[in-house]
C-alpha cells in the first residue's frame, strides 16, 4: 500500500511509524511525557524489521527525549536514508542534559537552528517533511514560521513542509502556500475528524494521523483493571490525554471498543490493525503514524498493509454502533 504525499509527489507507504515511543523519557514542565523505558537496540532492530516489511515513512519530532529519538532514528538509517522519507518536528524547547522541555520558541532564528540541530542527530542534510509542533500557535504568529520554513527549503535543507495542529482554521493558513504538503492530526476509531480531512481532500494534502490506536487502547491489551506505570505519558496527569484517566483507561472508551471489536478484527485482523484499516477506509489520503518499542510491535502495524482497508460497509456499521452521524462519504 502506497500513498503520495500531497503536493510533494513523494512516494510514501500508507503507514509510518511514530518514534515518540523510542524517544524514551523525558518532561514536559516537570510532568513525564515519554512512554517510560526504551531499548535503543530493539528499537534499532524494530526501524529495520519495519523497513522490510514495506514502511518507508517515519515521523518523529526533536523534543521527544529531547533529541534521542531522532538520534535512534538516524542511528537506524545509517546507509539506508534514501530507501525512506523522514518527517520530524520543530517549536518545542528543551534542555537535552536534564531531558526537561519546558517552552516554545518559532522565532526565524530558531526554527533554522532547531533545523540544522534536526539534521545533525538524524545525520542527514535534508529533512523530507518538516512539521511545526506548536499546534495552537496564533494565525499571525504562524504566517512568520511559513517565511523561515521557505528559507529552509530555498537551501535544500526541507522539501516541504506542514502543521500538526487539530484545528481546521489553522491549517488552512498552511495549507494557502504550495509547498505545504500534510497535514498531521488526531484520528482513529474513536475521534473522526471530517473536517481535517476534507481539508486535505481539497487543498491535494496527506493527512498523517496521530494517535491511531488511542494512544494503546485501540491495540486490545487494556481491560478495566489494567494500570499504567506513573512514568507512562498516559499515566502522568497530563489534562490532554483523553482515553487513560487516574493511570487506568477510561471505561467509555473500553466499552466503545468491545462494541466494534468483531468488525475491527474481521479478515482476521488484531484490534491494531482493524483500527488502522478504518484509518484507511477513511480517505485516501491517510497515513497512520502507530507508535512502537518492540519488533513485535512494529511488525504488526506494518503487516496490517498486508489486509488492507476496512470495507465502507463495515465503516458505516462502526458509525451506528458508535452512534455517530456520517455526512457524504469520505474524501479521496
Amino acid at each position: 500500500m502506497e500513498r503520495t504525499l500531497g503536493r510533494s509527489g513523494i512516494s510514501v507507504s500508507a503507514l509510518g511509524l511514530g518514534c515518540w515511543a523510542i524517544g524514551g523519557p523525558f518532561w514536559l514542565e516537570g510532568i513525564p511525557d515519554g512512554w517510560g523505558e526504551i531499548d535503543d537496540e530493539e528499537s534499532v532492530r524494530a526501524i529495520h524489521r519495519a523497513i522490510e516489511l514495506g514502511v518507508r515513512f517515519f515521523d518523529t519530532a526533536d523534543v521527544y527525549g529531547t533529541g534521542h529519538s531522532e538520534e535512534v532514528l538516524g542511528r537506524a538509517l545509517q546507509g539506508r536514508r534514501e530507501e525512506v522519507v523522514v518527517s520530524t518536528k520543530f517549536g518545542y524547547t528543551f534542555d537535552a542534559a536534564t531531558r526537561q522541555s519546558s517552552g516554545t520558541d518559532v522565532s526565524a532564528a530558531y526554527v533554522r537552528a532547531a533545523c540544522q540541530a534536526s539534521l545533525r542527530r538524524l545525520g542527514t542534510d535534508y529533512i523530507d517533511l518538516y512539521f511545526l509542533h506548536v499546534g495552537s500557535l496564533p494565525a499571525d504568529e504562524a504566517n512568520e514560521v511559513l517565511g523561515a520554513l521557505e528559507g529552509l527549503r530555498a537551501d535544500g535543507l526541507v522539501r516541504s513542509y506542514g502543521w500538526s495542529t487539530d484545528d481546521v482554521d489553522r491549517a488552512r493558513v498552511f495549507a494557502a502556500r504550495p509547498s505545504c504538503t500534510a497535514i498531521q492530526h488526531d484520528l482513529n476509531v474513536f475521534d473522526d475528524a471530517p473536517g481535517l480531512l476534507e481539508l486535505c481532500a481539497d487543498e491535494d494534502l496527506a493527512s498523517v494521523n496521530r494517535t491511531p490506536l488511542a494512544m494503546g487502547l485501540l491495540s486490545g491489551k487494556f481491560g478495566a483493571e489494567s494500570t499504567l506505570p506513573g512514568d507512562d505519558v498516559r499515566g502522568a496527569g497530563h489534562s490532554w490525554v483523553r482515553y487513560f484517566a487516574d493511570r487506568r483507561p477510561r471505561a467509555e472508551f473500553l466499552d466503545r471498543l468491545a462494541a466494534v471489536r468483531e468488525i475491527l478484527t474481521s479478515g482476521g485482523r488484531t484490534p491494531a490493525q482493524g483500527a488502522l484499516a478504518w484509518i484507511w477506509a477513511r480517505s485516501g489520503r491517510t497515513i497512520p503514524i502507530p507508535g512502537f518499542k518492540s519488533v513485535q510491535q512494529a511488525e504488526e502495524n506494518a503487516r496490517a498493509m498486508e489486509l488492507g482497508p476496512l470495507a465502507a460497509e463495515q465503516v458505516e456499521e462502526i458509525d451506528r454502533l458508535l452512534e455517530r452521524e456520517r455526512v457524504g462519504s469520505a474524501p479521496s
